[in-house]
């Protein structure tokens, strides 16, 4: 398999994103931006990056009238 490259502040957001799942909360921007201690603008590059790496994947609110805005998923690394 081949190793991704992570810059610190990627492996933090990712590390952050898998931190809120593991515990069973929703990983929005904002909760994600918390917990990685970014403000949500520092948090949109990152999120860009690792999802352009498969990494990170976006999922949007699948209730309709219910959006909370955008949730970032981790994907498992194998």
């Amino acid at each position: 398999m081949r190793q991704v490259q992570l810059s610190d502040v990627e492996a933090r957001v990712y590390d952050a994103v898998a931190a809120l799942e593991a515990r069973g909360q929703v990983p929005y921007p904002d909760m994600i931006a918390q917990e990685c201690g970014l403000t949500e603008e520092q948090l949109q590059t990152p999120l860009h990056l690792l999802t352009e790496k498969n990494l990170l994947h976006r999922e949007d609110s699948p209730m309709a009238g219910l959006d909370f805005g955008p949730r970032f998923c981790a994907q498992q690394l194998a």
